[in-house]
């Protein structure tokens, strides 16, 4: 398959439509109740899951990088996000990293860090694609591709178990039982960004 036809391919479309939905709802967390935003999520990272591992293979056109447009700012704007959404909901404990497989002690890790590591390659992909050059939009694909089989994909599935752990053990979701428990989240997160910062 030729690039230019590649690029507007069905399943390079579907993928970018539910890419941007991704992005939409990672910079609106905050109009969503906990139990709704999980319930969203994990419908939304199968989707974005089944999206990806359709794309077509592309190689690389240009010699630079994909344009990139996730600074640390606005990383660190959607973890702290999804963090204040989640609550104590938002640490699980992790054994599929590789330095890890022969470990029996797990590691501690963050729904919000996954989320927010995913959103960085949806947004720079979207921003890229959006620019409607083919030699680009060709190039954003690769890189996307190639991040989806070798980083996003597992946090994605990692993520995705958590979330799932949550909605379903039984544990009270409300909002307002997580309200004590989201404003200390809110002020750790702060001192936390303010440490990192200095």
């Amino acid at each position: 398959m030729n690039k230019e036809r590649a690029v507007y391919s069905k399943p390079v479309l579907e993928f970018a439509t539910v890419a941007r939905e991704y992005c939409v709802f990672l910079e609106n967390t905050e109009r969503y109740s906990k139990i709704d935003f999980l319930t969203v999520a994990s419908r939304m990272l199968p989707l974005l899951y089944v999206k990806a591992s359709l794309l077509p293979s592309l190689k690389q056109i240009l010699d630079e990088p994909p344009m990139t447009v996730v600074d640390e700012y606005i990383y660190e704007s959607i973890r702290r996000g999804v963090r204040r959404r989640l609550t104590r909901h938002d640490e699980y404990l992790e054994t599929f990293k590789e330095d890890q497989q022969r470990s029996i002690e797990p590691v501690p890790a963050n729904i919000s860090e996954d989320l927010a590591d995913i959103y960085q390659d949806m947004r720079d992909f979207c921003e890229a694609f959006s620019i409607g050059v083919e030699d680009i939009m060709n190039d954003a694909l690769v890189r996307v591709s190639d991040n989806f089989r070798n980083y996003w994909g597992q946090r994605l599935c990692n993520a995705l178990r958590a979330i799932h752990n949550a909605l379903y053990s039984g544990d009270d979701l409300s909002d307002e039982k997580a309200a004590e428990d989201d404003e200390n989240i809110t002020n750790q997160t702060n001192s936390d960004f303010d440490d990192d910062n200095l």
